[in-house]
This record gives C-alpha cells, sequence and structure tokens, in this order.
C-alpha cells in the first residue's frame, strides 16, 4: 500500500505541475492557434489528477485530504516557480526595447576598433590604438570590458554602456593623432 500511494503521489505531483505550467504560460502568452487547446490541456490534467487523488482515498480515506494538500502545493509552487523565471528572463537585458540596435552599434564600435588590432598598416600609424599604456587606450579597454558585461547582466544599463564606449573610442583615436573622417 505505501509504494502504491508513493506511486500516485508521483503521477499527481507530475501532472499538477504539467498542467499548472501548460495553463500558466497560455493564460499569460496567449492560448495559441487551437481554439480548444485549453480544454484538452485541462482535460488531459484532470485525467490523471483525479485518479490520483481518488483511488488512494478509497484505499485510505485520510490519503483523499493528504492527496488535495500535495495536489494544491504542488500548483502553488509551479505557478510562483514560473512567475519567477518570466520576470527574470523579462529582465534580461536581450528582452529590452532597442536591445538589437544597442548590440548593433556595439558590433560597429567593436569592428571600428578591430581594425587597429588586424590592420597591420593601421597598427604602424596609430600605435596608441592598441598600446593599453596610453591612458585613453586603458580608457577604451575598460569601456569594453563595461559594455560586454552590460550586455550579458541584467539590471545593466547596456546602452549608456555602448555610449561611454563609443565616447572612449573617439577619445582614443584622438589620442593616438587619428584623423577625423571626412564629412560626407
Amino acid at each position: 500500500m505505501p509504494a502504491m500511494m508513493l506511486l500516485w503521489g508521483v503521477a499527481l505531483v507530475l501532472a499538477t505541475a504539467a498542467t499548472t505550467y501548460v495553463l500558466h504560460k497560455k493564460l499569460t502568452h496567449g492560448r495559441g492557434p487551437e481554439p480548444d487547446g485549453l480544454f484538452w490541456d485541462v482535460f488531459a490534467g484532470l485525467v490523471v489528477i483525479v485518479p490520483a487523488v481518488l483511488v488512494p482515498s478509497v484505499q485510505w480515506p485520510p490519503a483523499g485530504i493528504i492527496m488535495v494538500f500535495v495536489c494544491f502545493a504542488t500548483a502553488a509552487t509551479t505557478f510562483a516557480g514560473a512567475s519567477k523565471v518570466e520576470r527574470a528572463h523579462a529582465a534580461e537585458p536581450r528582452r529590452r526595447a532597442g536591445f538589437a540596435d544597442d548590440v548593433a552599434r556595439h558590433q560597429s564600435i567593436l569592428a571600428q576598433w578591430s581594425r587597429y588590432e588586424l590592420d597591420p598598416g593601421r597598427a604602424i600609424d596609430f600605435p596608441a590604438m592598441t598600446d593599453v599604456r596610453t591612458q585613453e587606450t586603458a580608457a577604451l579597454t575598460r569601456a569594453m570590458r563595461e559594455a560586454e558585461y552590460c550586455r550579458v547582466t541584467a539590471g545593466t544599463d547596456y546602452r549608456a554602456a555602448v555610449e561611454r564606449l563609443a565616447d572612449a573610442l573617439m577619445a582614443a583615436e584622438r589620442a593616438a593623432g587619428v584623423p577625423l573622417p571626412a564629412p560626407r
């Protein structure tokens, strides 16, 4: 009998968690293209949940109360966990408005700087752009590190970090004597 209770308990927890997660997802993010999808998700969950509560309670009446409690505790825990995960995902920098534009600008700035690293002619003409002993170049490398950190870390201001990187690159180019681009 205890082994059977354990088996029904595991089935109850898994079915309740899966059903709660699917319902939370569909009610939060839309029901999808199938008009009856929500009904069938609830029905499929109840096909396992109801027997997992009733069968043990027939064998031992207090088991029904225990199983109902386990069902509600599992649903509440799953709902709270799903909400917490969604809040964490929403705080990710890549989900912020304008993130793609900030990444494009960041990549453009890095490509502009990498020409000084990869082009031997530019490295010879402007050695200060790769010399971190120069104050402006050291500030540029710090700004690169900060922008990369802010790109992947929640709760940071990626756009401001990219702006500081652009300013640091301009300052390093000025200090290295790089001529300004011709106006178009």
